[in-house]
């Protein structure tokens, strides 16, 4: 370990919401409330199985998987800057 806090080499927090992954989830965070948790137990499922067995699973198109796996991470990402603030 180097000695620097552990926050000296991060931007300053405003710049960690000025990116398309927090835009992302702010979005879906803010139309469809409901479904977070859902969408980011999702995303960890993807994770955990794969994308395209998980895709093969549910039935659905890899494009639908990979949409749902971005969607949960940056959900995850709102909420780890968000709950920061």
């Amino acid at each position: 370990m180097s000695g620097r806090s552990a926050d000296a080499g991060l931007a300053h927090p405003d710049a960690l919401t000025d990116t398309g992954l927090y835009a992302i989830g702010a979005y879906f965070a803010d139309r469809h409330p409901d479904l977070c948790e859902d969408v980011i137990a999702e995303a960890q499922a993807i994770e955990d199985l794969g994308i395209e067995a998980w895709a093969r699973r549910e039935g659905t198109t890899l494009e639908s998987a990979f949409q749902t796996l971005v969607t949960g991470l940056a959900l995850r990402y709102y909420k780890a800057i968000a709950g920061a603030r």
